[in-house]
């Protein structure tokens, strides 16, 4: 526990650090990134987002545990 816990606080201070750079990836924004707007009602759907994201950590954690 305590190892992953120094690892998350270091993931967090690298990600805090490059935040200009990383503020650039158009997450959020992707085709599949739905938005609906009407009248006062906004709902917002980052299905294409969602999907890379964890696709990317997947891939991620697969690859540290071998």
């Amino acid at each position: 526990m305590n190892r992953w816990l120094i690892g998350a606080g270091l993931a967090l201070l690298v990600a805090g650090l490059t935040w200009p750079w990383l503020s650039r990836i158009p997450l959020g924004r992707l085709p599949g990134d739905f938005h609906f707007h009407r009248g006062g009602f906004d709902l917002y759907l980052p299905l294409a987002s969602s999907v890379l994201v964890s696709a990317v950590l997947t891939l991620l954690l697969w690859w540290l545990r071998r």
